[in-house]
């Protein structure tokens, strides 16, 4: 493989081309579809091709093909610099790229247990075990949607700088989806489990210990109250601070977001935050969902710091928006697989732990909402941002009281960052997928925060 892709880049580079990369992948991939008790989708399979990528006269040429041969490999080149020409012609600011270090690595996945080497048989036992615990946890449980993907291989790296790298891919991952009925209230939850191990994830993700929390959870929403409009303070548990933090602040940080307008634009190096928040995107964390040793670009992946105690401090990178704005790459660029050309994407995002214990944060709380568990989130170029929660309660002088359901936050990014006074020491990540174009599997999380107060609507 290493010999047909140095080949393909010094065809491009004989077209004339400034740069050029070539990637390959060799998967092989389970996907799973359960729904209430039936096996809907089962569906394994081995998917193979290569994307190439040329900078020619200040404008990119990008092309994928399906199969790794090596006419294809040139014919692809040959497209990829005649769409670089042609884009050229109009290009107003020409890409630069700053410079990085030449790479030569491999990198091996060991995990405990090799997803390909456990039977569809088993797999499809984990997603059912689940499906059977939801619904024998209570009568009025009425329906369930599980999702299974694995995804094993190699994917392989060359450019014409001098890198070459092979880097193994696993991710396992699944999400549930299930729902309750009571009358005339209705009630969902759901949860999503990802790992870069291996399948010795449902080791601790144990299906009947996932299945029964899910229940639980839709099945307290059921006898919750809906929560009362208006400003209130809150306190923030690590998986909704986990999806505010990658929508309504990560994706502002993504330095393309950033030079298309997002309000951070001109925030480098100014206080956006109080100074109990430190913000990291990180993609060096062992077994999480967004970790990898090397980008799409062939550039180390690092612990990024996006805010630090406050303070605006840096932006997540290719080597495009590196040159532009005179930074490091910092190992952003992703794509989702060989037939997309690598953006800037999160990883493992993250507000970092401080020293309160959860008692500490809401004992100074005469009425809020404790709002530990979202549904989904949006967030805009401006900063305002809703994010949906499945799971709340409401704090009363200082201790946790009744459920409530259907809550949602909004409000402006800056505002409410700027409106956290204490965080807690506890700390989870979550993992989950990531849509700008195309699909990313990230991490996100914390600790327990305290925001003095936040929007509270009924709606998600």
């Amino acid at each position: 493989m290493k010999d047909e892709l140095v080949k393909t880049v010094d065809h491009g580079r004989n077209l004339g081309a400034e740069y050029v990369e070539a990637r390959a992948q060799q998967l092989f991939k389970t996907l799973l579809t359960t729904k209430d008790g039936k096996v809907e989708v089962a569906k394994e399979g081995i998917e193979s091709g290569a994307g190439v990528r040329v900078l020619l006269n200040g404008a990119w040429g990008f092309v994928s093909l399906g199969k790794l041969e090596s006419k294809l490999l040139a014919e692809a080149v040959d497209g990829a610099v005649r769409l670089a020409k042609a884009a050229s012609l109009r290009v107003k600011k020409p890409v630069k790229l700053v410079e990085t270090r030449a790479m030569e690595d491999r990198i091996v996945a060991y995990p405990k247990k090799n997803p390909r080497d456990v039977t569809v048989e088993e797999k499809i036992d984990v997603a059912l075990t689940m499906d059977k615990t939801i619904f024998g946890y209570d009568n009025r449980m009425k329906s369930c949607t599980i999702d299974y993907l694995d995804v094993t291989g190699t994917n392989h790296f060359v450019n014409s700088d001098g890198t070459y790298i092979e880097q193994d891919k696993l991710y396992v991952w699944s999400r549930i989806q299930a729902s309750a009925r009571e009358a005339n209230i209705f009630a969902s939850g759901r949860e999503e489990i990802g790992s870069t191990s291996g399948f010795e994830i449902f080791n601790t993700e144990i299906p009947e210990k996932v299945g029964t929390m899910i229940a639980k959870r839709i099945i307290n929403q059921l006898k919750a109250k809906t929560p009362k409009g208006g400003t209130f303070p809150a306190v923030i548990g690590p998986n909704v601070v986990g999806v505010f933090i990658h929508e309504a602040m990560g994706h502002l940080a993504e330095a393309d977001l950033t030079l298309s307008g997002s309000i951070l634009y001109d925030k480098l190096g100014k206080q956006i935050a109080s100074d109990a928040v430190t913000v990291y995107d990180d993609g060096t964390v062992a077994g999480a969902f967004g970790s990898f040793k090397y980008d799409d670009e062939g550039v180390l992946t690092q612990k990024t710091p996006l805010i630090e105690k406050g303070e605006l401090t840096g932006l997540m990178h290719n080597r495009e928006t590196a040159y532009m704005l005179n930074a490091e790459p910092t190992g952003n660029a992703r794509a989702e697989n060989f037939r997309f050309e690598p953006i800037i994407r999160m990883r493992n995002t993250y507000l970092a732990p401080g020293d309160r214990t959860f008692e500490e944060l809401i004992e100074g709380i005469d009425f809020g909402y404790y709002l530990k568990s979202f549904r989904g989130g949006q967030a805009n170029l401006d900063g305002t941002f809703q994010v949906g929660i499945q799971e709340a309660y409401e704090i009363v002088k200082g201790q946790l009281g009744a459920p409530v359901r259907n809550a949602s936050i909004s409000g402006n990014t800056l505002e409410t960052l700027h409106k956290v006074d204490a965080v807690g020491r506890d700390f989870e990540l979550w993992p989950g997928r990531c849509g700008k174009g195309q699909t990313a599997f990230i991490c996100d999380g914390g600790p327990d925060i305290r925001v003095r107060e936040v929007i509270i609507g009924g709606g998600a």
